[in-house]
C-alpha cells in the first residue's frame, strides 16, 4: 500500500480533536537534544524522502516540538484494519530514536495479531504477555533495534486469557515499569472500530493518535471511536489520514 499521508491539524467529520499535528516547516534541529538531520535520514534510508520528511513532521510536533506537557507514551490505533497504523507507529519510533539522545521502546500491544507490526516482529517467545506472568524486569523481554537507544517489545506467546490480562492490575504495573525504564513508549493497538484494547491500553498511556484511511474510514466509525475515547477520558492527541490523494496538483494544492 503507499504510505503518502496528511498529517491532520484536527480530525475530520467534525469531531472537534484538539489540534496536534500540522504540515507545517520543520524546525526541529534547533530543539535542544535533538540529533542532526543527516541522522534522521540514515536511520530510515528504506524511505521516500518526501514520505520520510512528513513522518518526522508528525514526531516533531508530538514529541519534540516545546509544549507545556509533551507526551511521553502515546497509542497508535486505526479507526479500520489495514489503515497502516502499524507501520507508521515503528516508523515514528525509529525516527524518535534517531532524533534523542534518550531511550525509546517500541510496544507491539496488538495482542490479537502478534505480528502485527513487521518487519520489526522478531523471533522469540518472550514479551508483554509473559512479562505479566514473570517477576524478572521488563527489560528482559525487550529486544534491541537499531539504533542503539531503541528497543521493541514484542506481544509474546498467544495467550486465551490475553483480554484478562490485558485489563489486569499486573498490566498497569508492567506500564508502569516501562515508563522508569524508557524515556519514551510508542505502542500500537488493535483497529478501534473493532476492539476496545486500544481505549484500555489509551487509558494507560499519555494519548492516542488516530490513523485514518483516505476513502475508507467512515464518518460514523470515527465518531463512535472519539466518543468511546473521550468517555474513558482518554486524550486524543490529534489524527494522521493515510493515502490521501489529490483531485488536483499536489503542488497546487499545498498552496491553497
Amino acid at each position: 500500500m503507499s504510505k503518502n499521508y496528511e498529517l491532520l491539524q484536527q480530525v475530520d467529520f467534525g469531531l472537534g480533536v484538539a489540534p496536534a499535528f500540522t504540515a507545517g516547516p520543520t524546525a526541529a534541529a534547533e530543539n535542544v537534544g535533538v540529533r542532526e538531520r543527516l541522522d534522521v535520514a540514515q536511520a530510515l534510508p528504506d524511505l521516500e524522502p518526501q514520505v520520510r520528511e512528513e513522518a518526522f513532521r508528525l514526531v516533531q510536533r508530538l514529541f519534540l516540538l516545546p509544549q507545556e506537557k509533551a507526551p511521553k507514551f502515546v497509542v497508535f490505533a486505526g479507526i479500520d484494519a489495514d489503515t497502516g497504523s502499524n507501520w507508521l507507529c515503528s516508523v515514528a519510533a525509529r525516527l524518535l530514536a534517531a532524533s534523542i539522545p534518550g531511550s525509546v521502546c517500541l510496544v507491539n500491544g496488538n495482542l490479537r495479531s502478534p505480528g502485527s507490526i513487521d518487519p520489526l516482529q522478531l523471533d522469540g517467545d518472550g514479551g508483554l504477555l509473559d512479562s505479566l506472568r514473570a517477576d524478572c524486569p521488563i527489560r528482559e523481554f525487550t529486544r534491541q533495534l537499531g539504533p542503539d537507544n531503541l528497543r521493541l517489545l514484542p506481544p509474546g506467546l498467544p495467550s486465551p486469557d490475553f483480554a484478562v490480562l490485558l485489563n489486569s492490575d499486573r498490566m498497569k504495573e508492567r506500564m508502569r515499569e516501562l515508563r522508569r525504564e524508557f524515556d519514551y513508549l510508542i505502542m500500537n493497538a488493535p483497529p478501534l472500530s473493532a476492539f476496545s484494547d486500544g481505549v484500555v491500553l489509551g487509558a494507560m498511556s499519555d494519548g492516542v493518535v488516530l490513523v485514518l484511511e483516505a476513502n475508507s474510514t467512515r464518518r460514523e466509525a470515527a465518531v463512535r471511536v472519539t466518543e468511546n475515547l473521550r468517555n474513558a477520558k482518554v486524550p486524543v492527541l490529534g489524527a494522521v489520514l493515510n493515502n490521501r490523494t489529490f483531485p488536483i496538483p499536489e503542488v497546487v494544492y499545498k498552496r491553497l
